[in-house]
């Protein structure tokens, strides 16, 4: 099996194991993790929606908000009208259920054009296609937003995967700027969430 798509996630982890019927503990365990990345997967988009759904009721149309969440860490991107606009938007995530932590990269401007916004999502699209295209790294490990020509990565990744990651992404045409937002974990962690090495067939 290629090591690199058994990399991070507890999901991803559970599905590509061909686990011995003679270790249900282990089992088990890799069970547990995959259940906490799901429920994790599921409150980032819980958050997502329900911040939209509270950002239109309280700005209409006179705003264009993203929200990225990634293990409950939350990023804003978009345009508003004022500050206090950019201020309402942040304090309405912050009160959102389960929400860890907010970065607010609103900028004070019109709001983007559909070309801008159609360049954004050709440059995102660009980014995962590297960050998939990367021998060393796990794309599912990373969630990428493009802004104007900035790219936001967030991620729970070890500082050896940040740095690789960062130099992929940098090496995109028409990237301009590269803002890290992620959660270092160690080399230890990551190895607790891998299964352990093959050591030929179970025995019967």
């Amino acid at each position: 099996m290629n090591t690199r798509h058994m990399k991070a996630t507890g999901l991803m982890i559970l599905l590509s194991l061909g686990l011995s019927a003679c270790a249900p503990v282990m089992l088990a365990g890799f069970a547990g993790t995959a259940m906490v990345a799901s429920d994790r997967r599921l409150e980032d988009e819980t958050i997502e929606l329900r911040g939209s759904a509270r950002i239109r009721d309280a700005l209409g149309e006179r705003a264009h908000v993203n929200i990225a969440s990634y293990n409950r860490q939350v990023l804003l991107t978009g345009e508003v009208a004022t500050e206090r606009d950019k201020q309402i938007v942040e304090g309405l995530l912050e009160k959102l259920e389960n929400v860890k932590a907010v970065v607010n990269e609103l900028s004070i401007m019109q709001p983007a054009s559909l070309s801008s916004r159609s360049n954004d999502l050709l440059l995102s699209a660009k980014v995962k296609a590297s960050l998939v295209d990367s021998r060393d790294l796990f794309a599912n490990s990373f969630k990428v937003v493009a802004e104007r020509g900035t790219v936001y990565v967030m991620g729970r990744i070890t500082q050896r995967e940040a740095t690789s990651a960062t130099n992929v992404i940098r090496n995109v045409n028409g990237v301009n700027k590269v803002v890290r937002l992620f959660e270092i974990i160690s080399e230890e962690e990551l190895r607790n969430l891998l299964p352990p090495p093959a050591e030929g067939k179970a025995k019967k």
